[in-house]
């Protein structure tokens, strides 16, 4: 299926994963998201010597889309794997699926996959179904 948006979030995503900083697992990931406002927001992982103070790359991306001024995801692309061999399947981890659901709606689009041909598509209740409910 030919779409335009999800092709530029998907290059968005390719490009700000080569800038990830993770010289201790090289397991490099980039997200991308499109706002509900149509501006587009990245954000890649930064990993810390005292490894959990690292960040993810969708909460890097989340952290950019609100520092934006935007509070709604409509969807988001995730790709990762390993430096030395490309990408794989990388789902958001647990933390980063809450981290989602803080900002989408049922409508918001989850996409990961190893390749632009690869991606699907997921919603937030089927990626998170118990998922904690934001105030707002």
């Amino acid at each position: 299926m030919e779409d335009p948006g999800l092709d530029a979030l998907f290059a968005l995503a390719e490009t700000v994963r080569e800038r990830a900083h993770a010289p201790y697992s090289r397991f490099l990931v980039g997200a991308a998201i499109e706002a509900e406002t149509g501006e587009r927001f990245v954000g890649c992982n930064v990993e810390n010597i005292a490894y959990p103070q690292g960040q993810c790359a969708e909460a890097g991306a989340i952290a950019a889309m609100v520092a934006g001024g935007a509070r709604r995801i409509r969807r988001i692309v995730i790709l990762g794997g390993p430096a030395e061999s490309g990408l794989i399947r990388c789902a958001p981890c647990g933390g980063c699926r809450q981290r989602i659901a803080e900002f989408a709606d049922k409508s918001t689009e989850i996409w990961f996959g190893p390749a632009r041909l690869a991606l699907t598509r997921h919603s937030m209740e089927g990626l998170l179904p118990a998922a904690f409910e934001s105030l707002e």
